[in-house]
């Protein structure tokens, strides 16, 4: 169900090598934009696919220069709160809930793998 998700982030996998982290950052918000049915956990309130992408996009804006690559985004925009500390949590449209930063790190080893 995932895999059909995220189908259309899949087929670019090839050119991760070739990509700046800019691109990898990109990606790694899209690939949360696009889960159809998630529900996304901060600070203990739900908010939807698109809220937690608008959220990401906000974080990364404020963390400016401290992020310079990919994995900078996951640990300091993508995984926990910076207010509560709190890790983000992803429940997907089975029910499974994950931390959203073993999410984006799978997402990331995924897409640089090709």
């Amino acid at each position: 169900m995932i895999l059909m998700a995220l189908l259309p982030f899949l087929v670019v996998h090839s050119y991760a090598s070739n990509l700046s982290e800019t691109d990898k950052i990109n990606y790694l918000i899209a690939s949360v934009e696009s889960l159809q049915g998630a529900t996304f956990i901060r600070n203990g309130r739900e908010h939807d696919a698109r809220t937690a992408s608008n959220h990401l996009r906000l974080k990364l804006r404020t963390m400016g220069y401290r992020i310079q690559t990919a994995e900078d985004f996951i640990e300091l925009c993508a995984s926990k709160s910076s207010m509560t500390g709190e890790p983000y949590l992803i429940r997907l449209m089975d029910g499974t809930t994950i931390q959203s930063e073993l999410f984006f790190k799978d997402m990331l080893k995924t897409f640089l793998a090709k």
